[in-house]
């Protein structure tokens, strides 16, 4: 009976076939947690959930300094402290100021002083180094693919050949075809495809952080007409209410000036009748 063994996810058995190679993941859970790129650093991770986009570190900078600002550098949006991201500092501080990049033209790419730690003798940057090892082993897998291939073919020939009698079959070598000039195109065109690829994903993740300062915009635009609207009604309240309030002060310092004549008018006609009367009894004739 073969030997099973345990998914590092669901922890159930299967055939060590059955499992990957890199995390010992069963067929289901590959399905269920693709390896994805992170939206901000864009190292690969295990997806828990479809609507996690982000690694568990990207997601813990993000919780303790925000949103992250794209890296002077290298332009990835994941420098959460300054304008460089933690890749490029610790290369900085390692290896010194960056240089051009050979693939991308960018200066981002940090010179290790080792040569065999360059990709075929050129001074690439991270995201580029990355690009460049997948394209190769795609490649390796085609080749060994078109390799296999080409020997089942090449038997066939050589049985056909055999029966037929012809012998000029013969001289077809799938090594020589695999070394033709065709195969170093094939490898420019699978680079150039991934790197279209990633300037599209760029360019997505751009477009959907402009609508979300558009939305933002639209949002704080709509808050201040309404905020401008409700001044505005509350000012023109307040100065119909001042204008009530001052036409009844109005009205009624028109109606104590009226009663204050009056009063003064009173006055007057008394004082009047009091001297006719005293001077009435002062002029009578003593007897």
């Amino acid at each position: 009976m073969a030997a099973l063994y345990a998914c590092t996810k669901c922890h159930q058995r299967f055939p060590f076939e059955a499992l990957s190679q890199g995390q010992q993941l069963c067929k289901e859970c590959r399905i269920a947690h693709p390896v994805v790129k992170c939206t901000y650093c864009r190292t690969e991770y295990q997806q828990e959930s479809k609507t996690n986009t982000i690694c568990k570190k990207c997601a813990q900078n993000v919780q303790l300094y925000g949103t992250p600002k794209p890296c002077q550098y290298c332009n990835i949006i994941a420098a959460f402290i300054g304008n460089k991201c933690q890749r490029c500092t610790n290369s900085e501080k390692k290896y010194g100021p960056p240089y051009s990049c050979e693939q991308c033209k960018q200066q981002c790419a940090f010179d290790r002083k080792d040569d065999r730690k360059k990709v075929d003798g050129k001074l690439l940057c991270w995201l580029c180094t990355l690009s460049y090892k997948r394209v190769l082993q795609k490649t390796k897998e085609q080749r060994k693919h078109l390799s296999s291939s080409s020997r089942a073919s090449h038997q066939e020939k050589e049985q056909y050949s055999r029966l037929s009698g012809g012998s000029h079959y013969n001289s077809f070598s799938p090594d020589l075809a695999l070394d033709s000039p065709g195969t170093d195109h094939f490898v420019i065109i699978a680079q150039l495809k991934e790197e279209v690829a990633t300037l599209k994903k760029m360019l997505h993740q751009k477009d959907q952080m402009i609508l979300e300062k558009e939305k933002k915009i639209t949002e704080l635009k709509a808050d201040f007409q309404y905020q401008e609207s409700q001044m505005r009604a509350k000012m023109n309240q307040m100065e119909k209410t001042h204008k009530e309030v001052t036409e009844q002060l109005q009205a009624k310092n028109r109606e104590l000036l009226k009663q204050a004549a009056a009063l003064s008018k009173s006055k007057k006609s008394g004082a009047v009748e009091c001297c006719g009367y005293y001077s009435y009894t002062t002029n009578y004739p003593k007897i």
